[in-house]
């Protein structure tokens, strides 16, 4: 991996003046922008082998690998004009002003798991900053903090911190091949976030690229610009390059159970029962449940997976749940002990694998492997669903394909209780029970009806209104959805239009987070359909 550059610099001023004279035409021409990136490549002594256009042999390959969700891309007629895969800030920053000066709009990819394709879709003519590249990982052991560049994967995040450690570890999610960029600006949600919150929670400083192709740190940047990418997403406010981020101390062997219960065995009032205690139980214990339609047994039922990591041995777990969660029935052969990496694997689908799977990018995540289309949505909830709530649920998921739709249900409290609504933009904390993710895939084969597959998720998102929160219907900004309220086709959202689902990400953060995006970038040069919008827009 490269060495990641963490000191600050500006754009040379030959390089802006040569763009200037280049840019003279306001006409587009698809080979201006990369006549335009080489010549700046050359004059930065940059190797010109990361610039992929249509006539290059690996532009289809670069463009595809990091898409992990088909849908977006299967819809658009646009592809990019180029593809830039950075290796120093300068290229980066290349990108940023001949995108600017001739006026082609520019979209950044960590990872690729981008719910609507944000990242790599476009209706008028664009180019991608693919940062994958961009992806050194340092460790500080004396001060357990780590500098990770936005193009690296948690996966390689995780795996280069277990190589320094047994006893740190980083509050991220499960997925190993998720881009760090995203993930990290848009919250970050754990499986050890009842304990230490959000991946957000713990960015202590950042490297960002601004509309005027400056490098800031968290000093040049200021607290309202640093306090914006920490859950507000940090492609409308530029191109952060690579976060710091305070690691947290756990034990050396952690435990974790995944539980399936059907209806025959109670799994309906087991679920209802279960949102009266995942919020409340021990903070070290995280109590996800994964619901879906299943065959069992030759037919159809309800499986409820309960996955849970605890922070501890099995002997210190059990006697939490016999207390809190008898119900469950769990016993210590359901149990098994391994360090936190391994738990890592675990969630991942790939227990018992080698830990190099973390650093294999190309490794699918299994649910992915099978359905490479997928649309998805959020809610979250304050008040338990009733069992004939839960019931109404159960009829939904068998209209779909089994194991083809899936409710996901992610507890809150604990140390999610301890922030303010505003200490970052990522605003859900006390109150909520859990968040609700939403999923059905289909494959290639079945695309032609996909139709069917978004009437149905629509539907049930329409049947859940009345058991999720209100005023608004909050929804994470990480599991970007279109249908919230405006439209699809436009890049430059006017205040209107977007506080419709900026209200449902953010709550009253987005009236802070607008009021940035006006300071930063008034001309909203960093823009997508979901965007936070600047005053000039309006």
């Amino acid at each position: 991996m490269k060495n990641m550059v963490i000191s600050g610099s500006t754009f040379p001023f030959s390089l802006l003046a040569f763009i200037l004279i280049l840019g003279a035409s306001s006409a587009f021409n698809k080979d201006d922008f990369f006549e335009c990136l080489t010549l700046q490549y050359q004059k930065s002594n940059s190797e010109t082998d990361s610039i992929y256009t249509p006539k290059n042999a690996s532009y289809s390959f670069v463009l595809q690998s990091a898409i992990h969700n088909l849908r977006s891309e299967s819809n658009s007629a646009q592809k990019p004009v180029v593809i830039i895969t950075p290796e120093h800030e300068s290229e980066i920053q290349a990108a940023v002003y001949c995108s600017k000066k001739l006026k082609i709009q520019l979209r950044v990819r960590s990872g690729g798991h981008d719910y609507e394709g944000l990242s790599y879709v476009s209706e008028t003519p664009f180019v991608i900053v693919d940062m994958r590249n961009i992806r050194s990982i340092s460790i500080d052991k004396e001060k357990n903090t780590a500098w990770v560049q936005t193009g690296a994967t948690l996966g390689e995040l995780y795996y280069t911190i277990a190589k320094n450690s047994k006893t740190l570890a980083f509050t991220a999610g499960v997925c190993p091949n998720v881009g760090v960029g995203g993930h990290f600006s848009g919250g970050g949600y754990s499986m050890m976030s009842r304990k230490h919150g959000i991946a957000a929670d713990h960015i202590i400083d950042a490297k960002l690229i601004d509309a005027h192709g400056q490098i800031h740190d968290r000093k040049s940047m200021g607290e309202d610009l640093f306090w914006a990418i920490r859950g507000g997403g940090g492609t409308s406010f530029g191109i952060v390059v690579a976060f710091k981020v305070q690691l947290t101390v756990i034990p050396e062997t952690v435990t974790v159970f995944n539980v399936t219960r059907t209806l025959e065995q109670n799994a309906t009032q087991l679920v209802h029962r279960w949102q009266y205690v995942a919020d409340k139980i021990d903070e070290n214990l995280l109590l996800r449940l994964f619901l879906r339609s299943i065959n069992s047994s030759g037919r159809r039922t309800i499986g409820a997976f309960f996955t849970s990591l605890y922070l501890g041995r099995v002997d210190d777990l059990l006697p939490v749940m016999q207390k809190k969660f008898p119900e469950l029935g769990l016993v210590k052969e359901d149990c098994t002990e391994m360090p936190w990496i391994e738990s890592t694997l675990y969630f991942a689908g790939f227990q018992g694998q080698s830990l190099d799977v973390l650093v294999n990018r190309t490794e699918p995540f299994p649910p992915e492997a099978s359905t490479p289309f997928f649309k998805g949505k959020s809610d979250y909830v304050k008040q338990p669903i009733p069992e004939n709530g839960l019931e109404g649920i159960w009829e939904f998921l068998n209209k779909e394909d089994a194991n083809r739709a899936e409710l996901q249900f992610s507890p809150y409290g604990g140390r999610m209780n301890d922030f303010s609504e505003s200490e970052i933009p990522f605003p859900h904390r006390a109150g909520n029970i859990f968040m609700i993710h939403y999923r059905v895939g289909w494959n290639l084969e079945e695309n032609a009806d996909s139709g069917r597959h978004m009437k149905w998720i629509r539907e049930l998102y329409s049947f859940m209104a009345r058991y999720v929160t209100k005023s608004p219907r909050a929804a994470y900004f990480n599991y970007r959805d279109l249908d919230l309220g405006m439209n699809n086709n436009e890049v430059k959202p006017s205040y209107k239009e977007a506080s419709v689902w900026g209200v449902k990400y953010f709550k009253n953060n987005f009236k802070r987070l607008v009021q940035v995006k006006s300071k930063v970038d008034p001309t909203n040069f960093y823009r997508n359909e979901q965007s936070v919008p600047p005053v000039s827009s309006w």
